[in-house]
């Protein structure tokens, strides 16, 4: 892993002039060649998750959150990394009642006030709070240190921890390495954030992809991972399991393009005009909504997933397609 982001590192450095008229040159090409595989092929992990057979789903409005026809017994949940995204997760936790401990590195003590979460500046104290689930929402740079650091010894032994990062082969190597074999592990990829859903008024519809990469056959540390699952079935996320891989595959194409144009027209600093069509307005809503995040969370989706390189060279090769295909008419 540290050899590819070597290599990666390699490959940026060399990158030099503009190729394309309009957008940057992205990647100097590698010397060596790469072969474009076709991602069109079936993936068999990924399978859409059935409804919870202990809920009935009701449609509430618009944003067809699913009800619980019982109540749900509360988690206690510790956040670890309470920035803009623990926070944004925290806020709906707390209110479907859940119990909510924090701790970050730097001090959040007066949001987590404000939302009705426990802060604690010491890890020790957070761990002997005995959580039921420890959720992993630090960024994707920053992850391996807080593993290193945890003091395990003071956790129950078959917590389970639940990361959010964009990067699911890369934290699923991390947790296996890191956490002892008693503690369950579950990968998951909230594909959104405050800002789409703002947009979307909501939860309803948006997707929330998981693997069950290790978890325990009793019964209690079953329902405690679909309980946990449950928090966003019930605000109407459409579930999805697939794996690590998997994600990663699907995530180069709908999440690293994604960022990398939003990022490329947020250097042509595009402005709204008195004649926007619906097409640019979606070109500014893109480079609002990628250019909100932190440049640490774009690196972290090149250096960390091993299928960006491949796609940011297959947007090279486009524009320059492209470009030779326009001035080809002149």
């Amino acid at each position: 892993m540290i050899s590819q982001s070597h290599s990666h590192h390699l490959l940026l450095t060399q990158s030099s002039s503009f190729s394309f008229v309009f957008l940057p040159k992205l990647i100097t090409k590698p010397t060596h060649s790469l072969s474009f595989n076709s991602q069109s092929s079936m993936f068999p992990s990924l399978s859409l998750r059935p409804p919870n057979p202990t809920t009935t789903a009701v449609s509430v409005s618009d944003n067809n959150r699913l009800l619980s026809s019982d109540p749900v017994p509360p988690l206690r949940i510790a956040i670890i990394g309470f920035g803009n995204y623990g926070q944004f997760l925290a806020e709906t936790l707390i209110s479907q009642g859940h119990i909510l401990f924090a701790h970050s590195r730097s001090d959040h003590s007066s949001a987590a006030r404000r939302l009705g979460v426990s802060y604690l500046p010491d890890l020790h104290d957070l761990c002997e709070r005995h959580p039921d689930v420890v959720l992993l929402c630090t960024s994707i740079l920053s992850i391996e240190n807080v593993l290193k650091t945890l003091p395990f010894q003071r956790l129950r032994r078959s917590t389970l921890f639940v990361d959010v990062l964009s990067v699911k082969e890369f934290a699923k190597t991390l947790l296996l390495q890191y956490l002892p074999e008693d503690f369950d592990i579950l990968c998951t990829h909230p594909m959104f954030g405050p800002q789409s859903v703002n947009s979307n008024h909501g939860w309803g519809g948006l997707r929330f992809v998981y693997d069950k990469v290790r978890i325990g056959e009793d019964e209690l540390r079953v329902s405690r991972c679909e309980s946990f699952l449950g928090i966003f079935e019930r605000e109407g996320c459409k579930m999805v399991e697939m794996s690590c891989a998997d994600h990663d595959k699907f995530a180069a194409e709908s999440q690293f393009i994604t960022h990398t144009l939003g990022r490329v027209l947020g250097m042509l600093s595009l402005q709204s005009t008195p004649i926007n069509t619906k097409g640019y307005e979606a070109l500014l809503d893109l480079t609002e909504n990628t250019c909100g995040d932190s440049f640490d969370l774009y690196y972290g989706l090149f250096v960390y997933n091993n299928n960006s390189l491949e796609m940011l060279e297959r947007i090279d090769l486009a524009f320059e397609a492209l470009r030779k295909e326009l001035f080809s008419r002149l």
